[in-house]
């Protein structure tokens, strides 16, 4: 509703301004070379609608840069602590008074000039109005003006968001990392996230539909477990949904959460934070020294000659010598080394000697 409503204000303007600015054309520039009264007539009602046309043709793309430029500036404001934010408003406002001073004591004589020193004492008054409100605000922020300590602890600083990929969502291991109050912070989940997610879930391939909907109801999990932002903003400049998580995550200062490995290193290329669901899971597994005893289920045989392998229940893989005949059954195992990969951690071990020996 308030996008709407932005769009039909900025068409109005724009094409308010459109057609005051085509009577103003046809008034000081095109009447004074038109001599024949039909044409003047016509370009009277031609003119200012064409310039009235164009306002309504160029409001869509001021609103798009309006848009971007609002983000930007609300991403720089939630970064700010309080005081930095009222020293900013003050230091913002001390500059237009000291800009309209100046304006008022120092234009006039340059207004007297005619209208060309008008024009000049106008744009004159407005770089310095933006030059002077831009230096108060930048030098206002530095300050740090006191808060009282009621309204300083009420205005504690926001906390950093949390953009979720498609990944994420349809491993569906967030659920439990949000349960466990390791995940805080506004979760965000774009629209051209929700968009590739849809599309999954509509996909032909039966593997891949299931996986869209579960991940359809991650998300309405996760939507009862704390709050989402569904993010509008877009990026029609960028083609891959990797690139616009990126530039979204850098944008709003907010920290991506991915278990996908090309973008993991994309986003710290690009400078952006990375909670990586991947490396949290091997940041918690058990740690396993070379010598200590498991007892596991050899479920098949390994890459080499008489391997078996076995999995722990959290799936780290573990490869045993010698127990390529003992698939299908338990088997207690020692420890020989642990080979931590990006795919995850991978443990080395073998046959307990006692129940080598009691193997045929």
């Amino acid at each position: 509703m308030s996008k709407t409503l932005l769009r039909v204000l900025f068409m109005l303007v724009f094409a308010v301004a459109g057609f005051l600015l085509g009577r103003e054309a046809y008034t000081h520039l095109i009447s004074l070379h038109v001599a024949n009264q039909s044409w003047l007539i016509a370009l009277t009602i031609a003119v200012p609608t064409i310039g009235a046309v164009a306002g309504l043709f160029a409001a869509p793309y001021a609103q798009a840069m309006f848009e971007v430029e609002l983000d930007a500036v609300e991403a720089t404001i939630e970064r700010l602590a309080p005081g930095e934010v009222a020293g900013g408003a003050v230091g913002l406002i001390v500059g237009l008074v000291i800009a309209f001073l100046v304006k008022s004591v120092l234009f006039e004589i340059i207004s007297n000039a005619g209208r060309a020193g008008q024009y000049i004492a106008t744009v004159a008054y407005i770089v310095l109005s933006i030059f002077a409100a831009y230096l108060g605000a930048r030098v206002g922020a530095k300050q740090r003006i006191g808060l009282p300590a009621s309204l300083g602890a009420a205005a504690a600083p926001p906390a950093v968001a949390k953009l979720i990929d498609t990944s994420v969502i349809v491993d569906g291991r967030v659920i439990e990392i949000v349960e466990s109050g390791f995940l805080e912070g506004p979760l965000v989940v774009p629209r051209f996230v929700l968009q590739e997610l849809q599309l999954i879930a509509d996909s032909s391939d039966p593997m891949k539909r299931t996986r869209g909907r579960r991940g359809l109801d991650v998300l309405a999990r996760l939507g009862e477990l704390t709050t989402i932002e569904i993010s509008e903003l877009d990026y029609g400049d960028i083609a891959g949904v990797d690139a616009k998580l990126v530039r979204m995550a850098r944008d709003r200062r907010a920290k991506l959460v991915t278990n996908d490995y090309n973008l993991n290193r994309v986003a710290h290329v690009e400078g952006v934070d990375v909670l990586n669901v991947n490396e949290l899971a091997g940041a918690v597994k058990p740690v396993f020294l070379p010598g200590e005893e498991l007892h596991v289920a050899i479920v098949r045989d390994g890459k080499e000659p008489n391997q078996g392998v076995g999995y722990l229940e959290d799936g780290t893989m573990i490869v045993v010598e010698n127990a390529r005949r003992l698939i299908g059954e338990d088997a207690d195992v020692t420890v020989t080394s642990v080979l931590q990969t990006v795919a995850g951690r991978m443990i080395f071990a073998k046959i307990k000697r006692a129940q080598g020996v009691a193997q045929p």
